[in-house]
């Protein structure tokens, strides 16, 4: 994967779906969200997590505001603990959850990936090298025998002993991107080929060894999504859950069982439906979240109770109307950095076993 610059905000638009104005207005509010000191909370006086932050940052990357996406990356960097991961939950400068979610630690490398995707900044890689390092070795050491990542670690550094499918097959596009970061910087770090390969495995062949949360749309589309599952294997995957999780003129379900369909979810199924090849399944659903938009800010709500039509929680997310940004990109591929999700697939062949005690 190469990057491909294709220039700035403006140019995010999917003709009879969401105009270039729609986009820029989307881009601005994500914008009002963030912090002078470049973090990229929920909304404004809300809480921040280290997932969101970083998605709501590559929305910006893909709606051109590269200087803001940066402070955002920066903010990452500057916030990272010593060994490598960030709190799970904060607030402005408290910390109200001092665990570590593993899958939210490895996005930072997805983030700075597709920043350097749109933007062609090697320069921006070589900064903030050390804190993706850091963050992916962090999460590596929470990996389980069976190769699956343990969902958490403590705030004592006891990790979680169960795995999350969704979270794990997220983490596996972040060791992806980080190896893409090493390999482009001339480093070379087998242990996280090794990881990669395990936790690839793990995903692909022993669903078992990840808890049960087949309710949840996520864990249906997310190993699509994350290119754990590529091909004929990822069409009989959408197929399988079309019918539990997508609702027509609505969008996705955020569970099986309750009427609830969610402007992230249903975002985030626009880009896995363009990842496994169904452009047009990926733009009905797109237009079908539009009803989850709100002109005047520009913002998505976070999600509707179909029975009653009534919107709930009463909140618009930074990192919901990113994920719109990012799936008008992915379907329109008008960014450098838009095939992210396409070009995701963590090789089948074990490229190389080390030692599972070296520090690649």
């Amino acid at each position: 994967m190469t990057a491909q610059v294709m220039g700035r905000a403006g140019a995010l638009a999917v003709p009879g779906v969401l105009s270039a104005e729609e986009c820029t207005a989307t881009a601005q509010f994500v914008l009002r969200q963030q912090c002078a000191d470049g973090s990229i909370p929920w909304y404004d006086g809300s809480h921040l997590d280290p997932w969101d932050h970083v998605e709501a940052a590559m929305g910006l990357t893909a709606a051109g505001h590269w200087s803001a996406a940066w402070r955002a990356l920066e903010w990452s960097a500057a916030t990272q603990r010593k060994d490598g991961s960030w709190p799970m939950v904060r607030r402005g400068d408290r910390i109200e959850d001092a665990g570590a979610d593993t899958n939210q630690c490895a996005y930072f490398a997805v983030g700075l990936w597709h920043y350097y995707l749109v933007t062609g900044r090697t320069d921006g890689l070589a900064r903030l090298w050390p804190t993706v390092e850091a963050a992916i070795n962090f999460v590596i050491r929470a990996q389980h025998p069976g190769g699956e990542l343990g969902w958490a670690v403590g705030e004592n550094g006891g990790v979680a002993d169960f795995a999350l499918l969704t979270g794990s097959a997220s983490a596996l596009q972040s060791i992806e991107c980080a190896c893409h970061i090493a390999a482009t910087l001339g480093h070379d770090r087998p242990r996280w080929r090794w990881a990669g390969n395990r936790l690839a495995a793990a995903l692909r062949e022993r669903p078992e060894a990840f808890a049960d949360r087949s309710r949840f749309s996520m864990d249906w589309y997310y190993p699509v999504l994350a290119g754990a599952i590529r091909g004929a294997a990822a069409q009989a995957r959408i197929d399988d859950g079309w019918a539990d999780f997508v609702r027509d003129g609505h969008g996705t379900q955020c569970v099986r069982d309750q009427p609830w369909v969610t402007s992230a979810e249903s975002a985030e199924l626009v880009a896995a439906l363009d990842a496994a090849g169904e452009t047009d399944r990926a733009i009905a659903v797109l237009a079908d979240l539009q009803s989850l938009r709100d002109p005047d800010t520009g913002g998505y709500w976070t999600g509707r109770n179909l029975p009653d039509l009534v919107l709930w929680p009463q909140e618009q997310t930074s990192w919901a109307a990113a994920a719109v940004l990012l799936a008008a990109d992915a379907v329109t591929q008008t960014t450098g950095g838009s095939a992210l999700w396409r070009d995701a697939g963590w090789p089948g062949a074990v490229d190389e076993l080390v030692d599972s005690e070296g520090v690649g």
